[in-house]
């Protein structure tokens, strides 16, 4: 296997050192380990606090013992046999493989920002080669996408190209770029996976995540865009249903505060134990003859289908 520049670093702003080099870190594999396993385990301790399930809290926790107690240094495992190479070891499925694999490319980890409340999407865009800030941040308010992941499945679907000043040659570049930064973990590509759950599911997520937040039963997490007091605000859902994991929250993004839709907007971060990851936004319609009904964007039409059975 060739070597790659593999990074670990602490989370933007924190003023440490990010480490990287083209063959690992020798000389500082255990704090490389030590890394990895904070990172595992801070999410283990968010998702318990935010009433996540159970089992997916303890998977979290076993990966961060696991990883701790390792003789090996995990850039290594990469290096010789790849990321697959990961879900060998004990106690590390595809998802948390996965996950590892993010954080020693790229210092960071998505889902843990999330998690975190700290997560700005617009700075994440920011280090995919060809977009600059004022492109980030068309991106985002309109595919309202916030990973790495979910902008590579729009670049392969067609929806980058209706952005404005991207257009079908720049797309295309993009995307390469993409497939080069994200080619780690074999990933399909197909239609199944865009879509993920169908939408009654989704929309039975939605449901429940609108009907405690309007009583106050869900925990709140306190995000960083759009809140300069640090309130903990933003309520949390994580559900499971059909073997996918849901996480959902109010969408927290320029265009929803700037249209007084924070509190309709809901963006449903999903996965299955495969690790087929995605992310939807669920709306009240407007116009046409969904209005006032709930419906997935960019899926309306099997919205329409489902509401007319």
């Amino acid at each position: 296997m060739t070597g790659r520049p593999i990074c670990v670093g602490s989370h933007a702003g924190s003023g440490r050192d990010r480490l990287c080099g083209d063959t690992g870190i020798s000389a500082v594999s255990t704090s490389v380990n030590e890394h990895v396993a904070t990172k595992l385990g801070e999410a283990a301790d968010l998702l318990e606090q935010q009433a996540a399930n159970p089992f997916r809290v303890r998977a979290y926790r076993r990966a961060a013992e696991t990883v701790a107690g390792l003789d090996r240094d995990l850039q290594a495992i990469v290096q010789h046999g790849g990321p697959e190479a990961l879900v060998e070891l004990p106690n590390i499925g595809a998802g948390i493989a996965s996950a590892i694999d993010e954080i020693l490319r790229t210092g960071r980890w998505v889902q843990l920002e999330r998690l975190r409340g700290s997560l700005d999407p617009v700075k994440l865009f920011q280090t995919v080669p060809g977009i600059g800030p004022a492109l980030a941040q068309r991106i985002h308010d309109t595919l309202d996408v916030d990973t790495l992941e979910a902008l590579e499945a729009a670049a392969h679907d067609g929806r980058l190209e209706t952005v404005p000043g991207v257009g079908a040659r720049r797309a295309i570049a993009i995307r390469a770029t993409l497939d080069s930064m994200l080619g780690r973990m074999p990933r399909q590509r197909d239609r199944a996976k865009v879509h993920g759950p169908g939408v009654a599911l989704l929309l039975d997520v939605d449901e429940e995540y609108r009907s405690k937040a309007a009583v106050g039963t869900l925990p709140t997490i306190a995000p960083r865009r759009f809140n300069p007091d640090g309130e903990s605000w933003l309520p949390i859902l994580h559900a499971e249903r059909d073997g996918w994991h849901f996480t959902a929250l109010f969408s927290n993004t320029a265009r929803a505060h700037e249209l007084a839709r924070t509190r309709d907007w809901v963006v449903v971060y999903f996965y299955d134990d495969h690790h087929q990851e995605g992310q939807c936004t669920i709306v009240t319609e407007t116009r046409g003859p969904l209005v006032g009904r709930r419906v997935v964007r960019g899926r309306e039409l099997e919205c329409r289908t489902l509401y007319a059975m």
